[in-house]
């Protein structure tokens, strides 16, 4: 009996480190375009783990505002998903678009 609350107990610790790793992950940005000049702040999932700033999520960034047109400025934050309310509305049309 002692062996199976244990495999219980197993499984369950396994469910629950994998939930906290699948956590989404964010970054907020500043990009521009030139020719009419326009500056834009963002809001866009990033697919890292650990959720933290690296050359990787720099990288992701880049890419993909640059497919909408947008050079990147600067990525200013990473975050999990606690962080993404206060940033919506200054984000606006930019959050979570690329």
């Amino acid at each position: 009996m002692k062996t199976r609350s244990s495999i219980i107990l197993a499984v369950f610790a396994l469910l629950a480190s994998t939930q906290i790793a699948s956590a989404a992950c964010f970054a907020d940005y500043k990009a521009k375009t030139e020719n009419p000049l326009k500056l834009h702040y963002g809001v866009i999932q990033v697919d890292v783990s650990p959720c933290a700033m690296s050359n990787k999520v720099e990288q992701t960034v880049k890419s993909r505002v640059a497919a909408g047109g947008w050079t990147l400025l600067q990525v200013q934050s990473v975050f999990e998903d606690s962080g993404l309310e206060a940033r919506k509305k200054d984000a606006g049309a930019y959050f979570l678009r690329f």
